[in-house]
């Protein structure tokens, strides 16, 4: 490949300016100025040198992101491969729940309960259960965009539509994108999003109704913990051998038998799981339950998380000059509700809210109307 002849032709200029200024200060002293013209051509040139690598964009925060950016990619790729990590730990959490309330829970209720309260657990754990493992699985399998885009992402150099984000650790642009759940292993957007929030509110109600109906049973089982400790403490009766007989605490030949505790190996792991499992529940009711909340104000403003901030400075610097900021996707509370859900009809309240379900969410998230409710729908 032959070098470009204005390079080199800049390349030489700048040579000999350097010798001639050189030049002009061992004939005048260190402290002379440079004549006018070298002065504005050396400044021209570094102009030209300064063009190659800088621009009017570029400030302390795109300098900290250069510099920061191997720190970035070595937390992306380490939240990427905790996800599975993650996964794994939520379903085996929520398997060790399962097991104890099938193994331990579910005949002390069928022999304790009348059959009322029988019927009410049963459906609505199973119910609670069939919402819990439908939406995770949707949240985790949903979300690739396999659609042509329409404006341009800087990161990833492909297009992309409004509303749409780059995700570092999937290390693509995600449709309407809310955030990067690692306990998903995958990003929250457009197509995941309601599977995501029914998901959280289900496993938020079956924790609240976990450490509800288990409140009684957990102060049982920590007063047997107790009981079984002091009983283990107060064992009367002490093994004596070898100096004992010879100092004369034992006839020859009698050792001090312990009997055997009140209690078997079962009934302590019993109350033990009962422990596990309020505790568990009880702490995801409340650290779920709280962004279960959150999300629920983000649907109800028809914004997402990354919309929130963005709408917030936008909002203050419209203010600034005396105007008041409208978010454009906010249709009202109750469609915006209506259009997260797919709600059509008084029907759907029942069929893709409080069943599952795998309908399509509005949209292709590409365009956004204005109201995508239609004026002929059902009030519900």
């Amino acid at each position: 490949m032959r070098p470009c002849p204005t390079f080199l032709l800049v390349l030489l200029r700048w040579v000999r300016l350097r010798m001639c200024a050189r030049r002009w200060r061992y004939s005048n002293g260190n402290n002379s100025r440079l004549p006018l013209c070298v002065r504005q051509r050396w400044a021209y040139l570094k102009l030209m040198v300064n063009s190659l690598y800088y621009n009017s964009l570029t400030n302390s925060d795109v300098v900290m992101d250069s510099l920061m950016e191997p720190i970035f990619w070595m937390v992306d790729l380490l939240t990427r491969w905790f996800g599975a990590v993650f996964v794994c730990l939520v379903v085996i959490l929520t398997s060790s729940i399962l097991l104890i309330a099938y193994v331990g829970l579910l005949p002390l209720i069928l022999n304790t309960y009348s059959p009322p309260w029988i019927v009410w657990h049963i459906g609505y754990g199973h119910w609670n259960l069939i919402m819990i493992v439908f939406h995770y699985y949707k949240a985790t399998k949903t979300v690739k965009n396999d659609i042509p885009f329409v404006s341009v992402c800087k990161k990833c150099i492909i297009p992309k539509p409004a509303r749409t984000h780059h995700c570092g650790i999937c290390n693509t642009c995600i449709l309407k994108m809310d955030h990067h759940c690692p306990w998903l292993n995958n990003c929250v957007g457009h197509f995941n999003q309601r599977y995501f929030f029914c998901f959280c509110l289900s496993m938020t109600l079956g924790c609240v109704y976990c450490s509800i109906s288990g409140r009684n049973l957990f102060l049982d089982a920590y007063s047997a913990i107790e009981r079984f400790k002091h009983m283990d403490l107060d064992k009367s009766g002490v093994p004596v051998t070898g100096m004992g007989q010879l100092i004369g605490i034992l006839p020859p030949g009698q050792v001090v038998c312990t009997p055997p505790p009140p209690y078997t190996f079962r009934d302590k792991m019993f109350h033990k799981s009962i422990i596990y499992m309020w505790v568990l529940t009880s702490t995801v009711a409340v650290a779920l339950g709280g962004l279960t909340i959150w999300h629920a104000v983000l649907i109800s403003r028809g914004e997402t998380s990354i919309e929130r901030h963005i709408n917030n400075k936008e909002a203050e610097r419209m203010a600034k000059h005396g105007k008041a900021y409208k978010n454009p996707f906010n249709y009202g509370r109750l469609n915006n509700w209506k259009v997260f859900f797919g709600v059509e009809k008084r029907s759907h309240w029942l069929t893709r809210v409080l069943l599952p379900s795998g309908h399509a969410p509005y949209g292709n998230g590409l365009t956004w109307d204005i109201c995508p409710i239609r004026k002929d729908m059902i009030p519900v």
